[in-house]
């Protein structure tokens, strides 16, 4: 299913990423009632969207950049977090939360994220539990999700099937598609 590209990376098509998110719904499905599903932006957005397809929930998304600079919002440990949840959930929509992330690489986005959803004010007095997912957990990370379908045994990169779009320029994408 997943390609040895490198000793030190895994290189993930489309179809593959589709099925491991597919597993990772199948898991959810099963063993949890979510009544949001949040992102941590940007590596949940594509996650985020299949399974508020597929188990028909709201959504909302965090914001959360690696510290660079001054007038950065919210600072924890070497993350950088938005003012705000983008939503459009309702308050009771937060009782039983589904934090969502690509993987778990050290474990520090997730844990510092759920310190920071239970104290983000609107919504915190609703907040009764905070589950968390992940689509890849590396052998070193010190963070144990609920859900996570790939439990790897090493800590290569992942090269994610959108990840290629990093390393083009817009005009070399207007010429391959003339």
């Amino acid at each position: 299913m997943i390609k040895n590209f490198m000793a030190d990376k895994l290189v993930i098509t489309f179809n593959e990423y589709n099925k491991i998110v597919e597993k990772l719904a199948i898991q959810i499905f099963e063993n949890y009632k979510p009544t949001v599903l949040v992102g941590i932006m940007r590596g949940a957005a594509p996650i985020l969207d299949i399974l508020s397809r597929i188990l028909k929930l709201p959504i909302a998304y965090i914001v959360i950049q690696s510290y660079s600079g001054e007038g950065m919002e919210d600072k924890q440990g070497k993350l950088m977090f938005a003012r705000e949840i983008s939503s459009l959930a309702n308050d009771k929509d937060f009782n039983k939360v589904l934090l969502i992330d690509d993987l778990s690489d050290t474990g520090l986005t997730l844990n510092k994220s759920i310190e920071w959803l239970k104290n983000y004010g609107p919504t915190k007095n609703f907040i009764n539990e905070v589950k968390t997912a992940c689509l890849w957990k590396k052998k070193s990370s010190t963070f144990e999700p609920d859900f996570c379908p790939v439990r790897l045994d090493s800590d290569p990169w992942i090269v994610q099937p959108t990840e290629h779009y990093e390393e083009l320029s817009i005009d070399e994408i207007i010429k391959r598609n003339k």
